[in-house]
């Protein structure tokens, strides 16, 4: 039987955060595998990096939200000889707006995308990354620290991602497995855009890039680290953010998605 080749599955690549880790990964030696729905995008990633001298990442378009995406994921790795050594989750979309006035569809969609996918491929692949010693990369957010008035369901998805990951990191360590959770603040991406926010964020005095998020969570993952908050200010939310009773938090990021609703 041949051996497969390890490899690094990333969801969620074709741009933002997503696509910053691939070349972060592929820079540091990685071979990579770039799971999206828009394989155009994910095509033209795949040859920016290649035309870099880096091995050229394999593509395979896929939409998260399909139940059965992380058996698909598995397919396409096994015709391709290959198995992962780390898994990362960044796939993921907010939407901004009262959770009643909002498409249920679209916000069980989130759940799928946000929660479900997740977890699926943190779980799918345990053996491959026990004998690689390799490690999950889950892309959770500030957002997880918070009540989100507003955005309700997004800011309960990454609350989950934070808590799941943090289990994982437990549970997972005597297997040699690494898991980190990364909690980025805002970070100018076409995520903005699809949540409905006006403007692209960059003002915002906690905004952090796409690549400086992506190679602070490099870094985290190689040293194990359970937890990474690129941002002396976004860590400090975090820790203000433990410390101040719920109601006041509650009201506070009701009065923050108020005024991005206001500004639509």
């Amino acid at each position: 039987m041949t051996e497969r080749r390890p490899v690094t599955l990333i969801t969620g690549a074709s741009a933002g955060i997503g696509a910053s880790l691939a070349r972060v990964f592929a820079n540091n030696g990685h071979e990579l595998l770039l799971v999206a729905r828009r394989e155009q995008r994910l095509v033209a990633l795949a040859d920016e990096i290649a035309a870099r001298g880096r091995p050229r990442p394999h593509v395979h378009p896929v939409d998260l939200e399909r139940r059965d995406a992380a058996d698909e994921i598995a397919g396409a790795m096994g015709r391709l000889g290959v198995e992962p050594d780390v898994v990362i989750n960044n796939a993921g979309f907010g939407l901004l707006g009262p959770s009643a006035s909002l498409s249920r569809a679209e916000q069980l969609a989130m759940v799928d995308v946000n929660v479900r996918a997740l977890t699926d491929l943190s779980l799918a692949f345990i053996d491959s990354l026990e004998r690689r010693r390799g490690g999950i990369l889950n892309v959770a957010s500030v957002a997880a620290f918070l009540p989100g008035p507003h955005m309700a369901v997004y800011y309960a998805s990454k609350a989950y991602v934070l808590s799941f990951s943090d289990a994982l990191h437990w549970e997972l360590r005597r297997r040699g497995i690494r898991v980190t959770a990364l909690c980025p603040g805002p970070v100018p991406t076409e995520f903005q855009a699809r949540a409905g926010f006006t403007g692209d964020g960059s003002g915002e005095v906690l905004t952090r890039s796409a690549d400086q998020v992506a190679q602070d969570a490099y870094r985290a993952l190689q040293k194990g680290q359970r937890l990474v908050v690129p941002g002396l200010l976004n860590h400090a939310t975090t820790v203000v953010a433990r410390c101040l009773p719920r109601r006041l938090l509650m009201a506070a990021v009701g009065r923050y998605n108020d005024s991005r609703l206001a500004r639509r």
